[in-house]
């Protein structure tokens, strides 16, 4: 199940490549992109709590489990200033993209 959730996390990242890209230069990112990359990513944490629930899971999982949640609350924050019709403040985009990132590596850390 890690390897399923690990590439819903990589598409997404991908993704969040393109939707920070897009921010970091002033623009609106791509609203489809952005609910596609919420997807991806939700759909990557409803395995990893699966993952948590069933008792198997070890501390890093956890971990990361952790860490990706946090990303994701700060999705949300994102997300809403695009609802505003307002540019999110790019620091807020580093944070996001850095907790993700930082998540993803800790889940990657089992795989390899």
């Amino acid at each position: 199940m890690l390897t399923y959730t690990l590439i819903l996390f990589a598409i997404a990242a991908v993704g969040g490549l393109i939707l920070a890209a897009h921010v970091l230069r002033g623009k609106f990112a791509p609203w489809a992109l952005s609910v596609l990359h919420a997807l991806l990513g939700a759909a990557g944490l409803i395995l990893l709590l699966v993952m948590v629930l069933q008792g198997s899971a070890s501390q890093r999982v956890l971990a990361g489990f952790v860490l990706l949640l946090i990303a994701a609350l700060g999705g949300f924050f994102l997300a809403s200033f695009h609802l505003r019709k307002k540019l999110p403040p790019k620091a807020v985009v580093i944070v996001h993209a850095s907790v993700a990132v930082i998540g993803f590596l800790t889940l990657l850390s089992l795989a390899i």
